[in-house]
């Protein structure tokens, strides 16, 4: 019969000697290459023994406290079926607390401009059409890094009869220098939201020619084929922005809110219906370049 020692872990001093207390246990039988436990850390001091198991080789745990280990990766002896166990306390076994994995990092928020006027211009009123028109709002805003956002020009339609504030999403949007337009649909046309040369910025955040700056080059025309409770104006959308013939006309807002002399009365002051435009074949005629609205609908 095999003896093994037994300690119980006391250490004492005497004499200049250490003295450690152990007693000798029997074994039992050996199991065939048991498997030793996963779990908890060993703590200071190790105590061997406890039975095996057999047929497929048992586990089993040191110690006979009921101290429950902690998360990670065991220390274990394997081979005989034992495990390594902290003082007083059983190795690993299910009572650790295993540790989960981190967490992925967040998501990048999203661009903060959500509105602009459109930098690039248009020599008529033929524009391919609504679906060409966002693509050309989507497309600078690509190139301008606010991609990431989808954005729809604001325009209405006749046939079919579409509005442009159904278009645009439910807000809120915001210019390219950080400024809030609008936070809804209902502010954009509450009829509190003049042209302003400030505000209606394109997506480098530059401002639009206008009555505002004095100058000779007037492009604050705006196409929108809209009144100012943002439906469709009947008759003036350049016929659904596929026309550039002399005898069509589209409604266009002001985007610095100005008049002639700087004017600011009547429709003048309106971003979105300030009168229709000279001719569909010219949008410079009165004061245009065929610049659009675009706004993110998410």
């Amino acid at each position: 019969m095999l003896l093994r020692f037994k300690c119980t872990g006391r250490l004492s001093v005497a004499g200049g000697c250490l003295l450690l207390a152990c007693s000798t246990t029997p074994s039992n039988d050996v199991g065939r290459g048991g498997s030793s436990n996963t779990g908890g850390t060993a703590a200071a001091g190790t105590s061997a023994g406890g039975n095996s198991g057999s047929g497929g080789g048992g586990s089993s745990n040191a110690g006979s406290g009921t101290t429950a280990g902690t998360s990670g990766a065991g220390m274990t002896t394997g081979g005989a079926g034992a495990s390594a166990g902290g003082t007083g306390g059983s190795a690993g076994g299910g009572a650790g607390t295993s540790g989960s994995g981190g967490s992925g990092g967040g998501s990048a928020s999203k661009s903060k401009t959500t509105f602009f006027v459109t930098s690039d211009t248009s020599k008529t009123g033929n524009l391919g059409g609504v679906t060409a028109a966002d693509k050309r709002c989507q497309d600078l805003a690509t190139k301008a890094g606010i991609g990431d956002h989808t954005f729809h020009a604001y325009l209405s339609t006749e046939n079919p009869p579409v509005n442009a504030k159904d278009r645009i999403g439910t807000g809120p949007w915001v210019n390219s220098n950080g400024v809030t337009l609008a936070t809804s649909v209902a502010e954009l046309h509450s009829g509190k939201i003049v042209g302003d040369p400030t505000l209606f910025i394109d997506e480098n955040k530059m401002q639009i020619h206008g009555q505002w700056d004095g100058g000779t080059m007037v492009e604050h025309d705006i196409l929108t084929g809209s009144k100012a409770d943002g439906t469709v104006q009947t008759g003036v959308t350049c016929k659904d922005w596929t026309s550039a013939a002399a005898g069509d006309k589209g409604q266009v807002g002001h985007s610095d809110g100005m008049g002639p002399n700087k004017a600011t009365t009547g429709t003048y002051t309106s971003w979105n219906s300030a009168h229709a435009s000279g001719s569909c074949a010219d949008t410079a005629q009165a004061g245009g370049a065929g610049r659009l609205y675009c706004f993110a609908i998410d």
